[in-house]
């Protein structure tokens, strides 16, 4: 077994970064990236232990190389590479997908060595020729075709499209029965440990993940395991977090159950988008996340990957559809068009909004024919000029959350006459203050009116706020994350709460005329409140359709000394 190496990145780059080498099967090395400061991960994670990101060396009579890292890693992770072996041996570079963080360094494997045969999907490949910009030997390889490199390391690649981008492939060693799988099964954890030998530590964080990345695709996800059913696996090397050894059935089955669940809820919404377009893909995403929150299905489909007949089907079994615009010179992607449109009808739900590509399919003269047939619009055209802003990604996860609302609103109407007539009574009578929460990260600032805050602890001092999971604050409110807590005054509170509990349109100004000014978090204090504590998140716990956050008090101030809190008595308590 190979020794543990730790290298330290050089100061040009902000935070702890590491590399462990470590040999987890006969001729098979992990070659372990660990980011132990990276706080975000896109828009969908706030992060409270880092990340890894994993790549792999096969050294048969010919030798592959699975991944590359981070383009923050370039020179640790290509020192350690090249102390292993000569680049100039390495006979094959094999792409699970081409996203920056496993293909970063594509590049400059090329340059150190310029024969070797670069294999992926036929998408993959093409978008690598669009990303290194020279040219290179390939190899397409489809679900099934097997790469023998010698000493029983014969290779077999599984699609696994859509998890979580459209040139997924896995890789499986029949030696070593080791699955080689980027980002499925994977969860952004980076910590000393190699391997899930304590899986209850981590499986937050595997749910976590999976909500996030995995949860939009469950039928691409039940299409893949199924693929992988009859393999005998005996660790899966993901591209982020620990490899899963001790617990591969149980995050098999994980999934399973989770797939399975999410295919069969009742509402679903068709997301299509052209991957390889503009900001298409990430935009989709966002308002993917936004729709999960309301505990809506997602099927993310790619016009450039899809057939007519899938197409239909999609359409036929969904309650909404979300169109990121494609480029107008794209032939399959005007096919695709033609086949929602023949098949969408009048009780649907539909939203559109521009990819960024600069060829954007003109956006008005769909929405236009969406009308025409009855659809309801769920929110107005997003048009996207420049390069997303988080405040861009923002307004495309409220709009996701505001399709997902709609499209559950007989649901939640439905449960909320559910509840025993004496028990909702009975928790009607536990009285509450009225606070309004406000949070701001970077460009994005939001805000929710609060009824459910309570002291939690004395030491250190603490609160805890109960946040509804699709509420458009829930992605501000993670761990790490401020935010201000603000208290209303008996007697003057109406004003503030009608403002704040009015519905906003996606990517509205929540405090447009609203007087506030900063707390030293940054996050907005309101003029009018009775008195404020700057608040920062420690824990999350899930409770069902709640989030409980528990925050950490920082400081706070108390503008009128002799006044009251403002308190809230229902009726009932099953809806607020």
């Amino acid at each position: 077994m190979v020794a543990l190496t730790e290298l330290h990145q050089a100061n040009s780059t902000p935070g702890l970064l590491t590399i462990e080498i470590i040999e987890i099967a006969p001729e098979t090395t992990a070659i372990r990236s660990l980011d132990w400061d990276r706080e975000r991960f896109d828009i969908e994670f706030g992060l409270r232990n880092g990340t890894t990101y994993n790549s792999f060396l096969i050294q048969g009579e010919k030798v592959a190389l699975v991944d590359t890292s981070h383009r923050k890693f370039e020179q640790l992770y290509l020192d350690i590479l090249t102390g292993l072996i000569d680049p100039t041996q390495i006979d094959y570079l094999i792409i699970s997908h081409t996203e920056p963080d496993h293909s970063g360094l594509v590049k400059d494997i090329l340059q150190l060595a310029p024969t070797i045969t670069v294999v992926g999907a036929k998408i993959a490949i093409q978008f690598l020729e669009n990303m290194v910009h020279q040219p290179f030997q390939s190899l397409v390889v489809k679900n099934g075709d097997r790469l023998d490199l010698g000493n029983g390391h014969e290779l077999e690649f599984i699609s696994a499209p859509n998890l979580h981008w459209p040139d997924t492939i896995f890789t499986y060693d029949h030696k070593t029965s080791i699955l080689y799988t980027c980002d499925v099964f994977g969860m952004h954890y980076c910590d000393d440990h190699t391997y899930d030998e304590n899986f209850i530590s981590i499986e937050e964080d595997f749910k976590y993940y999976y909500d996030c990345l995995m949860g939009p695709n469950a039928r691409s996800v039940l299409a893949a395991l199924k693929r992988i059913e009859k393999l005998t696996i005996n660790t899966i090397a993901t591209g982020h977090g620990p490899l899963l050894q001790n617990y591969v059935t149980t995050a098999i089955q994980r999934y399973q159950s989770w797939s399975l669940e999410q295919a069969k809820t009742e509402t679903l919404v068709a997301i299509f988008y052209a991957e390889d377009y503009g900001y298409s893909e990430q935009l989709a995403r966002n308002i993917a996340h936004g729709i999960i929150k309301t505990n809506v299905a997602v099927e993310l489909i790619d016009f450039n990957n899809t057939e007519p007949q899938e197409v239909r089907e999609l359409v036929a079994q969904s309650s909404g559809l979300i169109i990121g615009m494609p480029p107008q010179s794209s032939l399959i992607a005007h096919t695709a068009l033609s086949t929602i449109l023949a098949a969408v009808h009048n009780k649907q739900t539909v939203g559109l909004l521009e990819s960024g590509g600069g060829e954007d399919e003109p956006i008005y003269p769909l929405r236009n024919k969406f009308q025409e047939l009855g659809l309801t619009e769920a929110f107005p055209p997003i048009l996207v000029k420049e390069i997303p802003t988080p405040t861009i990604e923002q307004l495309c996860e409220e709009a996701g959350t505001d399709i997902g609302q709609w499209l559950t609103r007989d649901r939640t109407i439905k449960q909320i006459k559910s509840i025993n007539t004496d028990l909702e009574k009975a928790l009607g009578r536990i009285s509450t203050g009225l606070y309004i929460i406000t949070a701001k990260k970077g460009e994005i600032q939001s805000a929710m009116f609060a009824s459910w805050v309570t002291q939690a602890s004395l030491n250190p001092l603490g609160v805890a706020i109960a946040v509804s999971k699709d509420r458009a604050i829930e992605s501000l409110m993670q761990i790490g994350d401020r935010f201000v807590l603000n208290i209303l005054e008996e007697g003057n509170y109406q004003g503030l709460m009608k403002h704040f509990l009015k519905r906003f349109a996606p990517g509205a100004d929540r405090f447009a005329s609203i007087k506030t000014y900063p707390g030293t978090n940054e996050s907005p204090i309101l003029a009018e409140a009775l008195a404020y504590v700057e608040c920062e998140i420690t824990s999350r716990m899930d409770c069902g359709d709640h989030w409980i956050i528990y925050s950490t008090v920082q400081t706070g101030r108390v503008a009128k000394l002799n006044a009251l809190t403002a308190a809230h008595h229902r009726k009932i308590g099953n809806h607020y």
